[in-house]
């Protein structure tokens, strides 16, 4: 369709919503943007008019409104979605989750291996007594029942989660190394089905980390089937990133063609120098199942480095059992020397980032004991030689001192591949970060640059700057193609009877300023966002109003046609 075509097409859609014969009046009016509807297309320049939740028109919008946004010179979004946000926490401290809503996202979703529900006791118990700088009571049991609390203590975005695999296997079977009965295995899949059906989107897995990764391909292909056949799809931090990036790529193509569940992979990429030229060899065996008919798509962030802890530096056998009884295992000699001599050895069966990165590309962010936080900022390399001792050594007292997994940063990754990435048809983004802001509790520990900068470090850096796609496609990948992916059919794109999440900003202006040296800066160059027809965002500040709301997939009961079907292959994909 030709843009004359579009506009014409919006006109009538306009004259259609109002009323016959008299001007019609608006919640809200933004007029005379450049409107990227989420197609991918070029703009058309018009207006998106507001009543309610609800956008009740696109392009030349008659009427008056009771707010106007003056987008002259501006593009126009449906607002961004996070595929990947660690807000679980942040959000319950702060709602305006700002360093994502000054970048445009209007949802975050959650849910990486694990998830804030269904728990336990003795889940509810550790997940308390674990927390770092930010504490708050855990007050639910289900997934849905987190949902409702940060809706009601209110937020500036929607969020919407995953059910965690590992989050459901703990619920049954503990933090151990051990494997299903059959009897333990239909109490998991009940828990995805009632999860499904109180509006997860899918199964998220993280298959890196205990206990998640002692999880077996055939476990996941029985959870994932359930989400599937509750119009889920599976989502997953790959068994491997690096070494065995090609095996685990198989393995999540394999889980999407038994289970009959679309799959999209977490923060796509090669870590570490010997494994960059793989890439060529994973996107092939992503295109070839997508020729094949599978439905399997990928995120990332747009940084050569990624963030998390330590432990994805130690073999997994070691963690088995929680992170308490990963710590008294570090104590004992004679198992310290046997993770060093494995830390060291490149072992494939577990994913060593640290040796991928070096010493000297390990960066220390997060602590929570205050002791240690002085140390922010720094390398391990630095840190072994100011103590005396190898960065293995150094990694080990590190943890057993903080009694956490200690957060760093591992600089493991190809910029050419990042650049080459973010072109690919099926990518959509995700910061993999909370959302935070400049101030405490936050400052208390750094972070990496994308919990402020990777929607806008997309639009400035490889749009703008080096033009490596075009502005309508990259709102496409931030919009339509993550809310296609996820069954959100009324969201994504700028069309009348969707909900009103909108996203104005300058493309000549919009910057992200974090830096791994000061990561804590916000994005400039979003002046309004509109979450569910309320401006969440004015004139580039938050606004008093918490119009977030829960957001829930295909398999909510809640829906006319929501609940579990007969199979993954009868829903409509």
């Amino acid at each position: 369709m030709n843009n004359k075509l579009l506009a014409a097409t919006a006109v009538a859609l306009c004259l259609t919503a109002s009323q016959a014969g008299s001007a019609p009046t608006y919640d809200l009016m933004v007029r005379g943007g450049e409107i990227y509807d989420g197609s991918g297309g070029a703009p058309v320049k018009g207006d998106v008019a507001i009543n309610g939740d609800r956008i009740v028109c696109v392009g030349a919008c008659p009427g008056t409104a009771a707010k106007t946004v003056d987008a002259h010179g501006k593009a126009v979004a449906p607002g961004f979605i996070n595929m990947l946000s660690w807000s679980n926490d942040s959000l319950m401290q702060d709602g305006r989750g700002q360093s994502e809503l000054r970048q445009g996202v209007t949802l975050e979703v959650m849910g990486e291996g694990t998830s804030m529900g269904p728990l336990t006791p003795e889940m509810k118990r550790l997940e308390a007594q674990r927390q770092g700088d930010i504490k708050y009571p855990i007050t639910w049991t289900t997934l849905d029942e987190y949902l409702r609390v940060l809706e009601k203590k209110g937020v500036s975005v929607n969020v919407a989660s995953f059910v965690g695999a590992a989050t459901v296997r703990v619920n049954v079977l503990g933090e151990s190394d051990v494997d299903p009965t059959p009897a333990q295995l239909a109490q998991m899949r009940g828990l995805v089905v009632k999860a499904m059906e109180d509006g997860a989107l899918g199964v998220g897995s993280s298959l890196i980390y205990a206990p998640g990764t002692f999880a077996e391909t055939d476990e996941l292909v029985a959870l994932v089937t359930e989400a599937g056949r509750c119009g889920g799809m599976y989502i997953s931090h790959m068994r491997s990133e690096g070494a065995r990036l090609l095996e685990a790529t198989d393995e999540v193509i394999d889980i999407s063609r038994r289970s009959g569940a679309p799959a999209e992979i977490y923060h796509l990429k090669a870590a570490g120098r010997d494994n960059w030229g793989k890439m060529d060899a994973a996107i092939g065996r992503i295109e070839a199942a997508r020729a094949s008919g599978l439905r399997i798509t990928a995120d990332m962030y747009t940084y050569p480095a990624s963030s998390t802890g330590l432990d994805a530096a130690m073999p997994t056998w070691v963690q088995a059992g929680g992170v308490e009884a990963w710590i008294g295992r570090l104590k004992d000699p004679a198992t310290r020397a046997r993770v060093i001599e494995e830390m060291r050895s490149g072992s494939p069966t577990f994913e060593n980032l640290q040796r991928g990165a070096g010493a000297d590309g390990t960066l220390l962010v997060g602590f929570k004991n205050p002791k240690l936080k002085p140390l922010t900022g720094k390398t391990l390399a630095q840190v072994a030689k100011d103590r005396g001792v190898s960065p293995e050594d150094a990694a080990i007292d590190l943890v057993i001192e903080d009694g956490s997994r200690v957060q760093v940063v591992y600089f493991s990754m190809s910029e050419a591949n990042v650049a080459r990435q973010v072109t690919l048809p099926y990518m959509s983004f995700g910061s993999d970060a909370e959302a935070q802001a400049p101030e405490d509790p936050f400052t208390l520990s750094s972070t990496h640059p994308r919990a402020y900068g990777n929607f806008a470090r997309l639009l400035a850096k490889y749009v703008r700057d080096e033009k490596r796609l075009s502005l309508g496609e990259a709102v496409r990948k931030l919009s339509a193609l993550p809310a296609h992916n996820l069954g959100l059919h009324e969201r994504g794109e700028l069309k009348v009877g969707n909900y009103a999440d909108v996203v104005v900003f300058d493309p000549a202006k919009i910057q992200d300023h974090a830096t791994f040296e000061k990561p804590h800066q916000f994005s400039t160059g979003v002046s309004e966002v509109v979450v569910n027809g309320q401006l969440a965002l004015a004139n580039g500040e938050p606004t008093a109003a918490r119009p977030g709301k829960v957001v829930r997939g295909r398999g909510w009961t809640g829906w006319k046609d929501g609940g579990c079907k007969p199979s993954a292959r009868d829903w409509r994909w």
